[in-house]
């Protein structure tokens, strides 16, 4: 496995566990949000929650933004030292 295929492979992961974990928060958020639960404590941590998925989602993208980037520049290095397949 060449350098571009692990930094490819391992972005794919961290990428897909971020989502899922966002996505995960994101649903327990609402969840509790709109619960008919009279406690407003519990309204609360839903609203929290919801926020911080909010944030978690823009640095995710940001993240994926930067491995895409190095992903990119790894590739272009490897095609100027003939490195590459």
């Amino acid at each position: 496995m060449d350098i571009i295929e692990l930094i490819d492979s391992v972005t794919e992961k961290i990428a897909a566990l971020a989502w899922s974990l966002f996505l995960l928060t994101w649903s327990i958020a609402w969840t509790l949000k709109g619960a008919p639960i009279p406690s407003s404590k519990v309204k609360r941590v839903g609203s929290s929650l919801a926020e911080d998925a909010i944030w978690a989602a823009f640095w995710l993208a940001l993240g994926s933004t930067v491995f895409a980037g190095i992903v990119k520049l790894a590739d272009i290095i490897t095609q100027a030292l003939g490195l590459g397949g």
